[in-house]
């Protein structure tokens, strides 16, 4: 089953359109509070890889919490008003 470019419906054609996107994502979560909450858990698992690619069980230790502090932080920080807005 072949088809031709002009046939594909989508990008190809060029009749998709981002226009009539819904308004209810316009942000996508991109907020302080979100993206601090990402980069710490990044830098919790950094962390925590190093650590136990080094056998260093404390760096292993502070990495994990790291991460598993992030949502809280997260949490905290939309509360403080850096989130998204309630819809």
């Amino acid at each position: 089953m072949s088809s031709s470019p002009d046939e594909t419906p989508g990008v190809l054609s060029g009749t998709l359109s981002l226009s009539g996107a819904s308004s209810s994502h316009d942000d996508h979560g991109s907020t302080p509070a979100a993206w601090t909450a990402v980069l710490l858990c990044i830098a919790g698992f950094l962390l925590g890889g190093a650590g136990l690619v080094a056998a260093v069980p404390a760096l292993a230790i502070v990495g994990g919490a790291v991460a598993l502090i992030s949502p809280l932080v997260g949490k905290i920080l939309a509360a403080m008003g850096l989130g998204a807005t309630a819809k």
